[in-house]
């Protein structure tokens, strides 16, 4: 027991040694690590440290470098300037030099111009001294050749007067002629279109015999005491129908009859209807006289749809809208110079589409364009401009081919024809308008005008003959060559036009024509 007790601690004691010993091993160990670490580290330091000064010194060559670049880039850029600004100076040196030249030769000129002004002066003067002097002897001349004059014709002063005199009026009057062919010429040039338009308007606004049958209205009435009903109490019930209406009601002494006058046929058709309405019914006051013109305007307004709407029919005028329609059945109560202007768009269509069919064309354009063209008298009482404009614009809303926007609106020459349809209309409106009593006018009236032309024609001296034609809206002078001279021709024309105008009363424009012919004729024997 005590021999394993001493081998059991000399065993402990082994181990305890060895732990001892390899603990002073690991710690050695441990220690060369370490040194061998701090001295790699320090290697490692001292590399960075190394690379550090090497990029240190790079990155100052750089800098320095990229200062020395942009110091040179900063002078280029300063040296360019400095050459630009040089040149800027130099180029106002030579402008200012340029400009001196110039002011130099101006004052050279001016001097030259002056001199030049005060030669002629001179010169003028000295024209001047021989005139007064050629003028006295030219007197003195004229003095003697008037005396010789006298004593070989034997003359008097009084007939040698006449004599001059006559032959200054026939010089005054050949240069008159000139002068006039010469100023009408050029005004025809300058003012053909708006003359044209001008007229145009006026004879389609205006018309002095048919004013009044055109513009008034007549209402019976029953009695006397039906008129006060009307004016009504200090005039309340006329004002009330005048502002219902935009008519003008005129109430005098004439028995059994009342004066609607307006210059727009609808709104005295509607205020002729309405009084006679309110007449039948008998309550006469603004109340019912606003309800009565309300309803009359609705029912006028079916009636002019009607209307248009049975012309286009008539017509085979297909497609329209109802719009246009209203406003083509509202000419039944537009007339010029006392036609009916649907019925004349009516006639225009059916002549149109007989001459296109004659000539080739398509009838139903030239109906469509026929019935259209006068459109805009619906509205030119209201609406600034010529109807062919009007209506043209009117119908560009319905987007119309630009053939029949072109027959309407040059149907009376404002503008050029631009298609064979044109022409067409304009020839078949000019037939139905200028046909005897299509415009309210009898045939012995017809007959009396005609005749009246000739003879305003004949009135003057050198005519051979003279003939109305084209319904009279042109008049053929012929006058003796031996007589009338090329030169007072175009003044005796526009003194036959002047008379014309003076004496007479006439739809449109009358042409006048003065035909002067000379036929030499020989024999060869």
């Amino acid at each position: 027991m005590e021999i394993l007790a001493v081998t059991t601690g000399h065993v402990i004691l082994a181990s305890v040694a060895g732990l001892v010993a390899g603990g002073a091993v690991i710690f050695a160990a441990l220690k060369l690590s370490q040194k061998a670490k701090l001295s790699n580290a320090e290697q490692e330091l001292q590399l960075k440290i190394d690379e550090a000064n090497r990029q240190a010194e790079s990155i100052v060559k750089a800098a320095k470098l990229d200062a020395a670049e942009e110091v040179i880039k900063k002078k280029e850029e300063l040296t360019a300037e400095m050459n630009q600004v040089q040149a800027q100076l130099r180029d106002k040196d030579n402008r200012l030099t340029k400009r001196e030249d110039t002011l130099d030769r101006e004052t050279e000129q001016l001097r030259k111009q002056e001199n030049q002004l005060k030669e002629s002066e001179k010169e003028l003067q000295r024209k001047e001294s021989n005139l007064e002097a050629k003028n006295k002897e030219l007197s003195s001349m004229l003095a003697q050749q008037k005396n010789q004059l006298l004593k070989i014709s034997g003359m008097n002063v009084e007939e040698a007067r006449d004599l001059l005199l006559k032959r200054l009026e026939d010089e005054c009057e050949h240069e008159m002629s000139q002068l006039i062919e010469r100023k009408v010429e050029e005004a025809q040039e300058d003012v053909e279109q708006k003359s044209r338009e001008i007229i145009s308007t006026a004879i389609q606004r205006y018309a002095a015999e048919q004013t009044c049958e055109v513009t008034v209205s007549m209402v019976d009435i029953p009695s006397d005491e039906m008129k006060g009903r009307v004016i009504g109490r200090e005039g309340r019930n006329i004002r009330a129908f005048e502002k219902a209406t935009g008519v003008d009601v005129i109430v005098d002494d004439t028995p059994g009859v009342i004066i609607v006058s307006g210059f727009n046929p609808l709104r005295r058709e509607v205020a002729r209807q309405s009084m006679a309405k309110l007449i039948q019914d008998g309550r006469i006051h603004p109340t019912r006289i606003e309800e009565v013109v309300e309803q009359t305007q609705k029912e006028l307004n079916q009636k002019v749809l009607q209307l248009g709407k049975a012309a286009a029919t008539e017509v085979d005028v297909r497609g329209l809208p109802n719009k246009l329609l209203a406003m083509l059945g509202s000419l039944n109560y537009r007339t010029s110079y006392g036609q009916n202007v649907l019925r004349h768009s009516v006639e225009v269509a059916f002549l149109a589409q007989v001459m296109a069919e004659e000539l080739g064309l398509d009838g139903s354009i030239a109906r469509r364009a026929g019935l259209l063209h006068d459109i805009g008298k619906a509205m030119d009482r209201e609406t600034e401009g010529g109807h062919p404009a009007i209506g043209t614009n009117y119908l560009k809303r319905f987007n119309e081919s630009s053939v029949i926007l072109n027959a309407v609106e040059a149907h009376h020459g404002d503008i050029p024809a631009n298609n064979p349809y044109t022409p067409l209309i304009a020839a078949a409106d000019a037939v139905s308008a200028s046909r005897p009593g299509a415009r309210r006018e009898t045939l012995e009236r017809y007959i009396k005008r005609l005749e009246k032309l000739e003879e305003i024609g004949n009135s003057f001296q050198g005519v051979e003959n003279c003939y109305a034609i084209q319904a009279g809206r042109e008049v053929r002078v012929i006058v003796d060559s031996n007589k009338i001279i090329d030169d007072n021709a175009m003044k005796m024309a526009r003194d036959i036009a002047k008379k014309i105008e003076d004496e007479m009363t006439y739809p449109g424009e009358i042409k006048v024509t003065l035909l002067r012919e000379v036929r030499c004729v020989e024999y060869a024997r």
